[in-house]
């Protein structure tokens, strides 16, 4: 059953990479709005999607009570970093933290790091800050802005989900070495993110 879910997170993610274009989920263009706008939106975004399944992977390699925490604690968060983009308020440089966010949540995987509860919940909210402004600053010129938001969360759960799969891979023998060397790619990525934020 285990090697089943693990399979089935692998698979989610193969599916959200493929679906991945080359341009960042916040682009800053108009959406068109709707329930499946909203859905396929994060999955658009290799940095968004591969910050979202690190949250449910870390979460999984923490165990209890993070592996339900953290996916909770990130869409609610992230929910309070959208009404900020949607206002307006100033929130400096957004693309650096979203590049940010990916390296450390890859390193933190790579390193095995086991914070405390109250670090790993403090990590996981203000990355959600960033993610969601950049998000929420693109919501008002959706058509549907109620469907996009419920499809949006809807994916960004279902990436968790999947990074949760993945991290029951952890279980089985030299299964957190993948976990790992998984994560470390996340990092690189995030080493990309961050020079193309800090040149642009």
């Amino acid at each position: 059953m285990r090697a089943r879910l693990g399979f089935a997170g692998a698979a989610m993610l193969l599916a959200g990479w493929l679906a991945a274009g080359p341009a960042l989920a916040h682009s800053g263009t108009g959406l068109p709005g709707g329930f499946i706008s909203g859905f396929l939106h994060p999955l658009s975004g290799f940095d968004h999607l591969l910050a979202m399944v690190s949250v449910g992977l870390w979460g999984a390699f923490l165990g209890r009570p993070l592996i339900v925490a953290l996916p909770v604690i990130f869409p609610t968060v992230m929910a309070l970093g959208g009404a900020l983009g949607m206002a307006n308020l100033p929130l400096p440089r957004v693309e650096l933290g979203i590049a940010v966010s990916v390296l450390v949540m890859g390193g933190v995987i790579a390193a095995a790091y086991r914070a405390p509860i109250w670090l790993a919940c403090g990590i996981v909210g203000v990355f959600a800050i960033f993610h969601g402004y950049a998000h929420g600053r693109e919501l008002p010129s959706a058509a549907d802005p109620i469907g996009y938001s419920v499809g949006f969360v809807l994916a960004t759960g279902m990436l968790h989900v999947a990074g949760i799969g993945i991290g029951v891979l952890n279980d089985r023998p030299g299964g957190v070495v993948v976990t790992r060397g998984l994560g470390a790619g996340v990092a690189l990525c995030g080493v990309y993110f961050l020079f193309r934020a800090l040149t642009t």
